[in-house]
């Protein structure tokens, strides 16, 4: 647990979460266990700026905190992973929202951040609406970065799975150049333009497209000038 002096001094579920996870780099660090197991130098590939020390301290406090465990492989792969403990799993809806409402203040990225594949595999969690997937199944293959990362989406009944790599026979084939990807699950580029204009490039069925905008989408974000309601 953390030591008084980075203790907020309250009895409140919020501030012991904080004090759990709240430090710098530490909800990146869960994040990036949730699509499974991590080495440590998995970790540093996928957060580049932490600095070794810091990634070190972020892992040994979440473990004394019960969020993650080290896990020593088998004799042929060698080495130990991290991974989240079943307390630390649960915070897999509150890292989601997070992120939801984070994205909603996103610009267009910056020259100096970068798109990692986790962070593309988790982004299609955080946008997707179950609501709108009731009884919808279709395939979708994303290509980032001018198709240097590949990931795919598996829409089934309101579920929805997603992994690296291509899939074969996938019912559309995405293609964004530039932000249009941000700007279609904004909902400011439509389908159809993203399409006519070449923002978008696809493989299959263009309805797919359509369909893809209201299945993954960023809600817009609240007029800042509007004064802070508390009911």
């Amino acid at each position: 647990m953390p030591t008084s002096a980075r203790t907020y001094g309250q009895f409140c579920g919020l501030a012991r979460a904080l004090e759990i996870v709240g430090e710098r780099w530490s909800l990146l660090v869960v994040r990036d266990l949730m699509l499974g197991p991590k080495r440590f130098t998995d970790l540093q590939h996928t957060l580049p700026r932490i600095p070794v020390s810091i990634l070190t301290s972020r892992l040994n406090e979440l473990e004394e905190a019960g969020v993650i465990r080290r896990r020593v492989l088998s004799q042929l792969d060698a080495g130990v992973v991290y991974e989240l403990t079943e307390y630390g799993a649960e915070l897999d809806h509150v890292v989601l929202d997070l992120g939801l409402w984070g994205a909603r203040s996103l610009t267009y990225p910056k020259p100096d951040e970068t798109l990692t594949l986790d962070i593309a595999i988790l982004s299609l969690y955080t946008t997707f609406r179950e609501e709108a997937a009731a009884g919808v199944h279709v395939n979708y293959e994303l290509h980032h970065l001018g198709g240097e990362m590949i990931v795919h989406a598996l829409v089934d009944d309101g579920s929805l799975k997603v992994s690296a790599g291509a899939l074969p026979a996938a019912d559309l084939v995405i293609e964004p150049r530039g932000p249009a990807m941000l700007d279609l699950l904004r909902g400011s580029l439509s389908a159809q333009d993203a399409i006519s204009s070449g923002k978008v490039r696809v493989e299959g069925d263009p309805a797919h497209l359509e369909l893809f905008s209201r299945l993954f989408h960023i809600p817009p974000a609240p007029d800042r000038s509007t004064g802070l309601s508390v009911h």
